[in-house]
């Protein structure tokens, strides 16, 4: 599913323009990017969480090459099914 089937269902689901759903999906993306780039976890009850994960720093190896390089360390958004939607899955 991408980004204007997402819209469409949700406009339909609740009885909205999909103008109205792709503005109310865009600000919820919005919020919680802002979130996370601030370090707070974002909750949604039933569904699960984004939380921001620390990625240390480490060498690897450059294919083309063979040359070590640093990686630098970086911040990564992960998701966190919560139960409902793991009981979901596996029903």
């Amino acid at each position: 599913m991408n980004k204007k089937e997402l819209v469409a269902g949700v406009a339909e689901r609740a009885g909205v323009t999909n103008a109205q759903a792709a503005e109310v999906l865009d600000a919820t993306l919005a919020l919680i990017s802002e979130a996370l780039q601030k370090g707070e976890e974002v909750r949604l009850l039933g569904f699960g969480s984004f939380v921001v994960a620390e990625r240390a720093a480490s060498s690897g190896r450059n294919p083309s090459t063979g040359e070590t390089i640093e990686i630098k360390a970086s911040k990564q958004a992960r998701f966190k099914p919560g139960k409902s939607l793991k009981d979901t899955l596996n029903a």
